[in-house]
């Protein structure tokens, strides 16, 4: 009898110190919102499971849900329970609507204008008297964006310079912007040896490159590329969008990448503007468009928590039209503290490899897919190894676009 009660004493601790356990890992590793498609239950891994606590009676806040038009999104509190017994924590569960699109793959070009002009680099100006720096000495920095001189606003190198020699050595006020505050900073342009006023910075207005197209809306006429911003070259913040174009490209060849040496895609613009650009942002970059160079049909986006690691394609246009490609996702990231790095995946189509080496520059945008699904777009290259590289979930694409969307309607109100 003794052995038996002790026995049951070992049983039971292993048992408690199990739930303990799960309940532990429950508590952080299972998420506090969950996403489903209407007509679909929330599923968890066993022994988890979801119980409906309370549906919003008010149907949630209107938002764009489907290329259809507007949606109501309907969200519910659960409590998610270990053997449906033990409580762990409650989660927010949304319901949408599943959203289709027409998968990409082809390459276009990409003409960007600034809003405001970027400061590249300081640089000091030669006087009579010495080198200086007069933005240095005021306090401008590399990265910052330059918005108005003396209330006059800027959004080309052109002005930036007309302004500083028309101020004769006066006093100018430069309104700036930095990690997304505006501040304002009083300098004075110093006389250079040939003559002219000069503040000592150079500057970028306009940037020019091609990128994959991830997907295009037909309904709404919004398209979606690279899956993350077009950055400056030199201070790699994101280029504020003034206006821009969205053109057609064509590759014409390619520098494979390798060990340490990212490879590119070379590409030439056409004469045909496809759309103006909306959006250059952490997801890539946006516009709008009548009609895009895409003859796929219409995939659903998948939800992250739909995307897993295996099997997938990626589809990309490396000379000879868009074409599917074999990859791996070899690791989920949704945890990561970008929204960019949502997967890693790798290369394996031995076709792509040779003709490219991996992954190279030009491919940023390439839709991946999974059970028949668009499931994210890829966006970065590993330095040291071509054959991996970085994707972000097309549902957080998605999200821009309804943001987009959403922009368009209060506009058009």
């Amino acid at each position: 009898m003794q052995k038996l009660f002790k026995s049951l004493c070992v049983f039971g601790f292993v048992c408690c110190t199990l739930v303990f356990g799960i309940i532990g890992h429950g508590k952080f590793a299972l998420p506090d919102d969950i996403a489903i498609v209407s007509g679909n239950a929330p599923q968890l891994p066993s022994p988890y499971t979801v119980n409906v606590k309370k549906v919003n009676g008010e149907k949630g806040r209107p938002t764009v849900r489907s290329s259809a038009g507007l949606d109501e999104k309907i969200e519910y509190e659960a409590d998610i329970k270990v053997l449906n017994v033990f409580p762990i924590k409650s989660s927010t569960v949304s319901v949408t609507q599943r959203t289709y699109v027409v998968p990409g793959g082809e390459v276009f070009g990409i003409r960007l204008y600034t809003k405001g002009v970027i400061v590249a680099k300081l640089d000091l100006v030669t006087t009579a008297y010495g080198n200086i720096s007069p933005a240095k000495a005021a306090g401008l920095k590399s990265g910052d964006t330059i918005l108005s001189i003396d209330g006059i606003q800027v959004n080309r190198r052109s002005q930036v310079s007309d302004i500083v020699e028309k101020s004769l050595g006066k006093k100018v006020k430069v309104r700036i912007m930095r990690g997304g505050k505006a501040m304002e900073l009083t300098m004075t342009p110093a006389e250079g040896t040939d003559g002219k006023y000069k503040i000592g910075v150079w500057v970028r207005d306009s940037s020019a490159g091609i990128g994959t197209l991830t997907f295009y809306d037909k309904y709404t006429g919004i398209f979606a590329g690279l899956g993350h911003a077009v950055c400056d070259v030199d201070t790699n913040e994101i280029l504020p969008l003034s206006k821009g174009d969205a053109l057609d490209a064509a590759v014409k060849g390619c520098y494979k990448g390798g060990h340490g040496k990212p490879g590119e895609l070379c590409g030439i613009f056409g004469g045909n503007v496809l759309g103006p650009l909306t959006r250059n942002c952490e997801t890539g970059i946006y516009g709008t468009a009548k009609q895009f160079p895409v003859k796929a049909e219409p995939v659903p986006i998948a939800l992250s928590n739909e995307v897993k690691p295996g099997k997938a394609q990626i589809i990309s246009n490396v000379g000879d039209g868009p074409e599917y490609y074999d990859v791996l996702i070899t690791r989920l990231c949704s945890n990561s503290d970008t929204g960019l790095k949502n997967m890693v995946i790798k290369v394996t189509d031995n076709d792509l490899i040779s003709r490219t080496g991996g992954i190279v520059q030009g491919m940023s945008g390439s839709p991946i897919i999974q059970n028949n699904m668009l499931v994210g777009a890829v966006t970065h290259v590993y330095v040291n190894d071509p054959l991996q590289g970085y994707g972000i979930f097309a549902e957080n694409m998605l999200e821009t676009v309804y943001d987009i969307q959403k922009n368009l309607r209060e506009k058009a109100s």
